[in-house]
C-alpha cells in the first residue's frame, strides 16, 4: 500500500466525543485511502517519529488515532498543533493491551483462555473493542462476563460486531 500524507490539527476527543486521550482525526481524503472502512493497523510517522497504531473510523465518514503518551512526548505535540502523518496498512497487528477484567475472567477459564491463545491478535483487538464499545458500566461488565461462555464453545469473533463502526466510548 503506498504511503497515506495528511496534516491534522491534534484535538480533545471531548471536540469528537471520543473520551480522554488526545486523537488525531484523518481527513477524509486520506481516510478514503484506506483498504478498509474499519479498524485499520497503520505504521508511520507523525512529526517524523515513529507511529504504530490503529486506526478507527469515526462514524462520520473518516478515521482517528489515539496518540499514546510515547507519541505525544516523541511529537513534542500539544493540543492545537497541526501534524503531519505519513501512514500506511500493515497486516501485522501487535498484542492488544488486555485490561484487567477480561484478563481475570479469562485467567479463571482454562477453556476460555485456551481459545484466547489460539486466536489471531487482530481477534483479541475486536474482542476488546467490543466490551469496550458500550456506554454503561453494566453492560461492559455483562460482556466480559459473557466471553468464557462464549469461547468456550470456539466463538472466535464476538458475535455481531462491526468493525466499520468507532467502537471506543472512553479512552
Amino acid at each position: 500500500m503506498p504511503t497515506i500524507k495528511f496534516e491534522s490539527k491534534l484535538i480533545t476527543p471531548q471536540e469528537a466525543g471520543l473520551g480522554t486521550r488526545p486523537i488525531l482525526v484523518m481527513p477524509e481524503s486520506a481516510s478514503k485511502e484506506l483498504p478498509s472502512r474499519g479498524m485499520t493497523m497503520v505504521e508511520g510517522t507523525i512529526n517524523n517519529f515513529p507511529f504504530r497504531g490503529v486506526v478507527e473510523p469515526n462514524g462520520k465518514g473518516s478515521h482517528w488515532f489515539m496518540l499514546d503518551d510515547v507519541t505525544l512526548d516523541g511529537t513534542q505535540a500539544k493540543v492545537g498543533d497541526v501534524l503531519k502523518a505519513e501512514v500506511s496498512p500493515t497486516k501485522e497487528w501487535p498484542e492488544p493491551k488486555v485490561p484487567a477484567d477480561l484478563k481475570k475472567v479469562l485467567e479463571a477459564n482454562p477453556a476460555a483462555l485456551a481459545t484466547w491463545k489460539d486466536i489471531t491478535p487482530m481477534a483479541r483487538w475486536d474482542w476488546i473493542r467490543w466490551i469496550g464499545a458500550v456506554k454503561q458500566v453494566e453492560t461492559r461488565a455483562k460482556r466480559v462476563e459473557s466471553i468464557p461462555s462464549r469461547m468456550s464453545v470456539g466463538k472466535r469473533r464476538p458475535c455481531c460486531f462491526d468493525r466499520g463502526q468507532c467502537t471506543l466510548t472512553e479512552a
